[in-house]
């Protein structure tokens, strides 16, 4: 089959972003994650202003809630490509949008759309939220070191998406993406750092947290952001070109 004309592929575009945004789940997984987000910054901003958590710097305590947060784009990158399996509507689309690959790529570029301002401003919320209320007591802080952080935050959180999209494109079913992935997040990347330390720092999560957070005087071997972000990066082009392979093989 010929491949579409860029009309065509602006159009799938436009067709793929039209789809996000009136998807109900896509509004209200950023909603509650956006809500989660700031609870979280005032738990961990009420902490750091006890004193509880010793004298850690605005930017570590900003961004301590990236670490929960990162569930909701999890979420949301799932949402995104397997919505259209629950219900049978991923026949219409491909009677309608055959050209799979371009589809499927398009979809992913529609998810970054939406999801890159809207990691920007729920990353942006706690790091506010926690300048408000330490601008006068936290160590450490520096505008131009907070503005890098908030940028690599939000990178990783999109990255965290695309990534999630891809992995649910290939599940093709809601529950077990989710199982499949909040288990890598939240179970088994904290177990391998007890027991692979120096392994854990390829995986996507703890290459991503060099974006955003500077490492302790203490760590070793450890990335730069640019780094961080190459291989969050890689990680995240290789699950969409899988991801693509396989759903131009399959049947819907």
């Amino acid at each position: 089959m010929s491949a579409p004309s860029s009309k065509k592929i602006t159009r799938i575009l436009g067709a793929e972003l039209d789809k996000l945004v009136t998807l109900p789940m896509t509004w209200l997984t950023l909603i509650g994650t956006f809500i989660v987000n700031l609870v979280l910054a005032a738990a961990f901003t009420s902490v750091g202003l006890q004193g509880v958590a010793g004298t850690q710097s605005m930017l570590n305590i900003g961004f301590a809630s990236i670490g929960y947060l990162q569930a909701g784009f999890v979420m949301l990158g799932i949402l995104a490509t397997c919505s259209e399996y629950t219900g049978g509507q991923i026949r219409t689309t491909l009677t309608t949008m055959p050209w799979r690959g371009f589809q499927l790529s398009m979809k992913h570029l529609a998810l970054a759309i939406i999801t890159i301002p809207a990691a920007l401003i729920i990353a942006a919320s706690g790091v506010l939220y926690t300048y408000i209320k330490m601008r006068d007591t936290a160590v450490g802080f520096e505008i131009d070191t907070m503005i890098k952080a908030l940028f690599g935050a939000t990178g990783y959180l999109a990255l965290t998406t695309l990534l999630c999209a891809a992995i649910g494109a290939l599940l093709r079913r809601t529950t077990p993406a989710l199982v499949v992935l909040l288990g890598y997040y939240f179970v088994v990347s904290p177990l391998v750092s007890d027991y692979l330390p120096g392994l854990k720092r390829y995986f996507p999560d703890t290459a991503g947290y060099y974006m955003y957070m500077p490492p302790s005087p203490d760590e070793i071997n450890v990335f730069t952001p640019m780094q961080g972000t190459g291989i969050s990066a890689l990680w995240t082009l290789i699950f969409i070109t899988i991801a693509i392979v396989f759903y131009c093989k399959r049947d819907a």
